[in-house]
């Protein structure tokens, strides 16, 4: 697939700005995702999260992950979803690289595991290459 932005990021999950965390997705498939995000280094979050040396939340890292986990679930259930994919379960996450204000971020979210109303994915934050984050989580549908 071409890179697709914005609109087609928040046509298919109900985040927004500024918790938006997905700039433009690179690649689609039927179990995956490939998206990508520059860090603003004017985030307020800077002001306060190690002001003297600007560290990325890790927590925002693994948002962006489920924010992807959500907009590839909600693209393989495409007209069939009644309700938003959220959260229920993080399994895991390793915190292995810093991410600074400017980086630009790989994100990567990919389905393990379907049981019931419940999507089992893993999915992983890269930086400049190489892992910054990883995380397995779960998801259900609401709403």
């Amino acid at each position: 697939m071409d890179t697709a932005g914005h609109d087609f990021i928040t046509e298919r999950i109900p985040h927004r700005p500024p918790f938006l965390w997905l700039d433009r997705v690179v690649e689609l498939t039927d179990e995956a995702i490939l998206a990508e995000k520059r860090i603003p280094a004017d985030l307020d979050v800077f002001k306060g999260h190690y002001p003297e040396y600007p560290l990325m939340p890790g927590v925002l890292l693994c948002e962006a992950v489920f924010q992807a986990g959500a907009l590839l679930i909600g693209e393989m259930t495409r007209g069939e979803l009644s309700g938003v994919p959220v959260l229920t379960r993080i399994i895991g996450a390793r915190f292995k690289r810093e991410v600074h204000p400017g980086d630009t971020i790989e994100i990567r979210a990919a389905l393990k595991e379907k049981l019931g109303p419940a999507w089992f994915l893993k999915g992983s934050v890269r930086v400049g290459g190489k892992v910054a984050v990883q995380v397995e989580f779960a998801c259900a549908v609401k709403g």
